[in-house]
């Protein structure tokens, strides 16, 4: 190697190490034998989903499905928030057509690896909870929520339909007058009507909620791991076909209503209200 390409190639190396590191969208620990946490790790948009975030939280599901050590879950976000849902900005230029290639793609596959897994599966709601943030804690086995956690599903200010089989399985928790509620006024909820409405089981003090999500969770990997499947398994067997169905019906009205001049202006609208 010449004189001057060693240059280069030092360069190269020394731009390679200055470099920023890609942004870890989830981060996994095994936090007591047999659990492992799942951490949402976008605390600066409040641990948004963008595709490359559905890409790696389905992979940690999958990964933890599949080990032989690990026999419940505990999913939980960075910082203050626990997940305001799918990223605007990202689902703003899916509606205007300027999405990057393949953004998207990962919302179904995440659907279908909540749906399929047997390792037990459950929340630890450590703050807001927006969208996605709150529909996917009905394919949870078990949620508990913060104190000063707060909740909703702005579906209908954003001009889109209901997501990730929430138009059957909130009914199914909450009862139909009070999923209509909650789907159709966009209305935040607290910590404590959320166990109310069926959509968690208690309510921990201010800062506890993953410390005893991850006691609960060591409760049930005591147990065989085999049994804890089984168990777990045919629960989600029983609602499986609805979820599938019902989100391809969700899927086929957003795809109606994401490019519409409705739609546009409302996510613009409520961007900007939610923009520092």
């Amino acid at each position: 190697m010449s004189g001057a390409e060693t240059e280069k190639h030092a360069a190269s190396e020394a731009a390679d190490v200055d470099a920023p590191l890609p942004e870890r969208r989830v981060d996994t620990e095994d936090v007591a034998t047999g659990v492992r946490l799942i951490t949402f790790n976008r605390p600066a948009v409040r641990n948004a989903f963008d595709t490359a975030m559905y890409l790696a939280f389905t992979q940690a599901l999958l990964d933890a499905d599949g080990d032989e050590d690990v026999r419940a879950v505990v999913i939980t976000g960075r910082g203050g928030g626990f997940s305001s849902g799918q990223d605007l900005v990202e689902m703003a230029a899916m509606a205007a057509g300027t999405a990057v290639e393949g953004s998207g793609r990962g919302f179904t596959g995440l659907l279908d690896a909540v749906t399929e897994i047997a390792v037990p599966l459950l929340a630890a709601v450590n703050g807001v909870a927006v969208g996605l943030g709150f529909t996917m804690l009905a394919h949870c086995d078990l949620v508990l929520v913060d104190a000063a956690a707060r909740l909703r599903v702005p579906f209908a200010e954003l001009g889109v339909p209901a997501e990730a089989a929430s138009s059957v399985l909130f009914p199914a928790r909450m009862g139909w007058q009070r999923a209509a509620r909650v789907l159709l006024t966009s209305d935040w909820i607290g910590a404590d009507e959320a166990v109310e409405l069926g959509m968690a089981l208690r309510v921990c003090p201010e800062g506890m909620v993953v410390d005893e999500t991850v006691a609960l969770a060591s409760r049930i990997a005591a147990h065989p791991r085999a049994a804890t499947r089984a168990i777990t398994a045919l629960m989600r067997e029983g609602q499986r076909d609805l979820v599938r169905a019902a989100n391809q019906r969700e899927q086929a009205a957003f795809a109606r209503l994401l490019g519409g001049a409705a739609t546009a202006g409302a996510l613009a609208e409520f961007t900007a209200k939610a923009s520092p």
